[in-house]
């Protein structure tokens, strides 16, 4: 995962977007393969880094940490550090992260829906061949 340089044109440009549209802002934010995903799990209470790398079993052990940074960065996921041997870490979403799950869910509604229409449509298309 690399950062865009500072002093690019591109950063400018996502920057000045993100503060005229919140809708970017937000997307900048959740955006990203897996950082949806992972509040997705997590809208069903916390789960330990173990946990979460065997519900998403094609991430890496790099990006899931990558991505629980940003995550806990952008103030979406909190993490808590329990003082035991071996120490214990648990994941959760913040009041903030948990607003996402109406979000979530309606993307994943809107999800079923295009796939249905692309599955209609390139059924079609093969009928018409």
């Amino acid at each position: 995962m690399s950062k865009i340089k500072e002093t690019s044109t591109n950063f400018a440009n996502k920057q000045a977007l993100a503060d005229e549209c919140s809708e970017v802002y937000a997307a900048n934010i959740i955006g990203g393969q897996w950082a949806l995903v992972i509040c997705s799990w997590l809208i069903n209470g916390k789960l330990r880094f173990g946990e979460l790398k065997k519900l998403l079993p094609n991430i890496t052990e790099r990006m899931l940490t990558l991505q629980l940074r940003k995550l806990e960065e952008n103030k979406i996921v909190k993490r808590t550090i329990y003082a035991e041997v071996p120490p214990r870490v648990e994941y959760e979403l913040t009041p903030i992260g948990y607003e996402l799950k109406a979000v979530i869910k309606q993307l994943e509604s809107w999800g079923d829906k295009h796939k249905a229409l692309d599955s209609a449509n390139r059924s079609n298309m093969i009928k018409s061949n």
